[in-house]
């Protein structure tokens, strides 16, 4: 669902999210792995009454030096270096996914991919296979994509912005009712005085990204609460 209006959450929504629990997987490479913004991500959730989701993967890696955040859920399935190419060709997440079933996840791929040289049409064909195999995992499994941070040094920059432009007409060409594909916009705004090293997300960087899955998580997590919301029961007949 490229360009979709997100609307944020209704209090009575946040609540019925408390008394179930969805599973959802931060899933990426070093970006997701070494950062903060799943602990802003996760303080932003409870903060909303959305107290009951659970983060799942492999991964229980915590904070990078000088994150703030403490206490949080830290499991995730970002994993350093690791390229979309070879997560999609090697199956690997697939096995994660049989580890740690989710109901919705969020992926943030492409960087080193781009720092080791491979083109759009790669990443692009890896993101593909990667989608099929979360629906292979679950059929109705909410996706999130984003149009991935810059880099702070002119190798691959052109490459990255190729990319980003590419994802939007990728994502709506595999959109489905049953398992949607939202695209957030992760460069927009996005400069590289938020990185702290070149590649990974500083604290205003991590708070930039945090903010931007926000709206797009809990539309994912209210739309899951509204199909699984009991009916009402049928009054009796005299």
């Amino acid at each position: 669902m490229v360009g979709l209006k997100i609307v944020t959450a209704t209090g009575t929504l946040a609540a019925a999210v408390a008394a179930q629990s969805i599973s959802y997987m931060p899933f990426g490479d070093s970006i997701t792995e070494i950062v903060c913004w799943r602990g802003y991500l996760w303080e932003d959730l409870q903060d909303a009454g959305y107290t009951d989701v659970d983060f799942v993967g492999s991964m229980t890696t915590q904070n990078p030096d000088g994150c703030p955040m403490s206490g949080y859920d830290i499991d995730n399935e970002g994993h350093s270096g690791y390229l979309a190419i070879d997560i999609a060709n090697q199956n690997q997440l697939v096995q994660w996914l049989q580890q740690n079933p989710a109901d919705i996840i969020t992926m943030h791929l492409g960087t080193n991919d781009i720092v080791q040289g491979h083109n759009v049409q790669e990443i692009i064909d890896a993101f593909t296979t990667l989608v099929e195999q979360m629906r292979d995992s679950n059929p109705s499994m909410k996706i999130i994509v984003a149009q991935i941070i810059p880099l702070s040094f002119n190798f691959g920059s052109a490459t990255t912005e190729s990319l980003n432009q590419a994802i939007p007409g990728w994502a709506e060409g595999m959109n489905s009712t049953e398992s949607p594909i939202w695209v957030v916009d992760m460069a927009d705004g996005y400069t590289t005085n938020d990185l702290r090293d070149g590649v990974h997300p500083n604290d205003s960087g991590d708070r930039k990204m945090a903010d931007k899955w926000y709206p797009f998580l809990t539309h994912a997590i209210d739309m899951m609460s509204e199909l699984e919301e009991p009916a009402a029961p049928v009054p009796p007949t005299c």
